[in-house]
């Protein structure tokens, strides 16, 4: 028994060290985060808490799916739609982004960090239909004078929404419908690129089967106007010069560098199956969130000195051994909160300290159970181990209770939408388990070192050390 403890407790020890590096604000070696197996993309990861929308700032958006008269909105369709919105927002280089279904027909997208607010929305709303648009031959009399931001009617969207809910120009041809060539689903690939003098544009790449149409249009309309539409809205107007077998091209036009940044990451990532429209945009400051971190933090710190001063004044040597258990408590769940990753909100701290006052609660018990076997004339040995023993039923059947209702939250944040509640069962729920393991095995284990180490008889003889 001897031995096993003290192999127990160094064990204890390299995990207390092992937290203390991870939580530490330095910089760890690369081989470090590579702990981190859950988080993706793994050029991302790294060991720093993730900070919630609340406590980093950001933006906040509901989204609402519209479907066209006449289309029925499915499950199948609500599924494609957040999968697309998800990689729009990686796209945006987002740190820990969260994009959630919520209800039938609704998708909450929350973005911590972002600095452009609108240049997000307008990427997460906008359809994303890429079309190439025949026009006709510029010599041509009927030609019509289709320039960049015109709305367009084509035969790829018979009933398209109206161009005032666009806030675009009005369809000056209301009676001619433009013939779609190709349209994104042949598009490969799409980036922003700077011509020679600094302008952004959008070079783009077909699949093998658009190169072939595109190539044998271009070939055959040399000097007609091919129009590139993105949501029946004119991106540009080129007039094709030459034959393009390559199914290489550039779309150049009236562009702000971010605006062309959003087109192309809208070209990319495909159409969305139903439109979605805002129904609310909440916008968090930077540094309201600083404030609450520090007022978080703050809180925590005077509430955590408390917590050990009374416990080492109340209970004196196992006060104090709880209060390293205490502390170790603290290190292990920063360091789960880093290796999950979990993303730190202000109810996910609220949960976190509620779990730090039943962690405390525990060691209560078990203290008192040991007073009781101690004035029942037992021991300070078997003393110890039955007031572990005895106080472990009133331990389990407690937290597994708050573990319950954990579930429950997590499970109602997850279906509605509550980050709020889902970060406050998620938090207290890890803070639960790890108590469960730092008031039953570490402090338990650091009673067994003490009082081997020191003999029975030096108890006895000090019995206002136990609490007396």
């Amino acid at each position: 028994m001897r031995n096993r403890n003290w192999i127990a407790l160094g064990a204890i020890v390299f995990l207390a060290l092992i937290s203390l590096w991870i939580d530490l604000p330095i910089q760890h070696p690369e081989w470090a985060s590579q702990l981190l197996v859950w988080q993706q993309p793994p050029e991302s990861r790294n060991l720093e808490i993730k900070q919630g929308l609340d406590l980093q700032g950001g933006t906040q958006v509901l989204l609402q799916a519209e479907p066209s008269p006449g289309q029925a909105l499915t499950e199948q369709d609500m599924k494609a739609a957040i999968a697309i919105v998800e990689r729009r927002v990686n796209a945006l280089g987002v740190t820990e982004p969260v994009v959630q279904q919520v209800g039938e027909n609704r998708v909450m997208v929350q973005l911590p960090g972002i600095d452009n607010p609108q240049q997000a929305i307008d990427t997460l709303q906008s359809t994303g239909q890429l079309e190439f648009v025949e026009i006709g031959s510029s010599t041509s009399p009927e030609f019509p004078n289709v320039t960049q931001g015109v709305y367009l009617r084509t035969t790829n969207q018979a009933a398209p929404p109206a161009a005032e809910q666009l806030g675009t120009s009005p369809n000056p041809y209301p009676d001619h419908v433009f013939t779609t060539l190709i349209t994104g689903r042949e598009l490969k690939t799409a980036a922003v690129q700077l011509d020679q003098v600094g302008k952004p544009g959008i070079s783009f790449e077909l699949t093998t089967e658009g190169a072939k149409i595109f190539g044998d249009y271009t070939k055959a309309h040399v000097g007609d106007i091919l129009a590139i539409v993105l949501d029946n809205v004119v991106l540009s107007n080129p007039v094709i010069q030459t034959a393009i077998p390559d199914g290489q091209g550039q779309i150049t036009g009236k562009f702000m560098l971010q605006e062309a940044e959003s087109l192309a990451i809208q070209m990319r990532y495909g159409a969305l199956p139903v439109p979605l429209l805002p129904v609310s945009v909440q916008t968090v400051g930077a540094t309201l969130g600083a404030d609450s971190v520090q007022k978080s933090i703050t809180a925590g710190l005077i509430g955590l000195v408390t917590v050990l001063l009374f416990m080492s004044v109340y209970y004196r040597l196992p006060g104090v051994l709880a209060a390293i258990a205490l502390m170790i408590y603290v290190s292990v769940n920063i360091l789960l909160y880093k290796l999950i990753p979990i993303t730190l909100t202000l109810p996910g701290i609220a949960g976190f300290l509620l779990s730090t006052g039943m962690a405390v609660d525990a060691n209560i018990l078990i203290f008192e159970r040991m007073k009781e076997e101690l004035r029942w004339g037992r021991p300070v040995g078997p003393a110890v181990e039955a007031g572990f023993n005895r106080a472990w039923t009133s331990v389990l059947d407690s937290n597994l209770s708050v573990l319950i209702t954990c579930a429950i939250l997590i499970v109602f944040g997850s279906t509605f939408g509550a980050q709020a509640v889902m970060g406050f069962g998620v938090t207290l729920a890890l803070g639960v388990l790890v108590s469960m393991f730092t008031a039953v095995v570490v402090t338990r284990t650091l009673m067994r070192a003490v009082f081997e180490r020191s003999g029975a008889d030096v108890m006895r003889e000090k019995r206002w050390l136990l609490g007396f």
